[in-house]
């Protein structure tokens, strides 16, 4: 659905992006990760017609974005970190009487799918009432339904929960995981927890390239460094000095009376950490080999706060 191939974008002296490459296959939920500045806006940006690339190629559906008598507008549906929408109309309104007619909808069919919408992300109730008072998330809802006005193919979401209080946040997500299937999605987030819950792929951007794509639990079966977490209730003493040595231990963190253990044999070191643990005569609250999560491996990859 979505294939970017070499693509180069500099502001002055900053260069953007560094020759990215990516490809969205049909359907899914695509996670595109980076730091701030990795140029996820800026990639963006670029698919969406808003800017240019100095060089490579962006296509959507085979047809270039920004080729010659080429038009991808009606393929693509976005929404941007910060909406702006007129505060003075309902919702009713802005999508029947504004969003629709931009799409050559007739009166009746942008009534219809304005109806449709409004259902689907649960602001019917809300339908006529002015949109200057509401919450940060029914308006977040609301341009999402905007944006799927024309049922594109592709769907552009750029950090779309990122300003959201918790409720805010769920509502959001809940909508783009019912999504799935129905449209591809590209999300665009530093949230890397609404990644591991409602993405298929992820693609982790850095300094402007794509250093890791792959399905999510793809990556985090790659990544998945062996760790036991040990948590006891009397302190660790000498028994730390003595783990540390034994031969399956890399690396051996203590902090207060919890203990993380990265290990290369999972099994040896679950039968020999136990016996230490014991012989030491530690009171074991918790002894668990535990998945690193996504911002551990995100954090590795870029050498970065996430």
């Amino acid at each position: 659905m979505i294939q970017i191939e070499g693509l180069v974008k500099t502001y002055g002296p900053v260069r953007a992006l560094d020759g990215l490459s990516l490809t969205v296959a049909s359907g899914v939920v695509y996670g595109f990760l980076g730091p701030n500045g990795a140029g996820k806006t800026t990639t963006m940006r670029i698919l969406a017609g808003l800017a240019r690339p100095d060089r490579g190629r962006v296509s959507v559906l085979d047809r270039q974005v920004g080729a010659a008598g080429v038009d991808v507008r009606p393929l693509i549906g976005v929404l941007p970190e910060e909406p702006a929408l007129y505060p003075w109309m309902t919702p009713m309104e802005y999508l029947r009487d504004f969003i629709a007619p931009l799409y050559g909808m007739g009166p009746q069919a942008a009534r219809q799918r304005a109806a449709e919408l409004l259902k689907q992300v649960d602001l019917q109730a809300a339908a006529r009432r002015r949109i200057h008072g509401f919450s940060r998330g029914m308006r977040q809802r609301l341009a999402l339904a905007a944006a799927l006005v024309h049922r594109p193919p592709v769907l552009l979401l750029d950090e779309p929960v990122s300003a959201l209080d918790p409720a805010g946040r769920k509502e959001v997500l809940e909508l783009i995981e019912a999504l799935r299937g129905e449209t591809t999605i590209l999300l665009s987030t530093h949230i890397l927890a609404d990644v591991e819950r409602v993405c298929d792929v992820v693609g982790i951007i850095h300094q402007g390239r794509l250093i890791i794509q792959a399905g999510r639990s793809e990556l985090m079966a790659r990544y998945a460094t062996p760790l036991f977490e040990v948590v006891v209730d009397n302190g660790f003493g000498a028994w730390a000095d003595a783990a540390a040595g034994l031969p399956f231990v890399r690396n051996l963190a203590v902090d207060d009376h919890i203990a993380r253990v990265l290990v290369s044999d999972v099994p040896a070191a679950q039968q020999a950490l136990l016996h230490s643990l014991a012989d030491a005569g530690l009171l074991v609250r918790r002894f668990e080999l535990v998945r690193p999560s996504l911002e551990e491996i995100f954090l590795g990859l870029t050498g970065t706060e996430a």
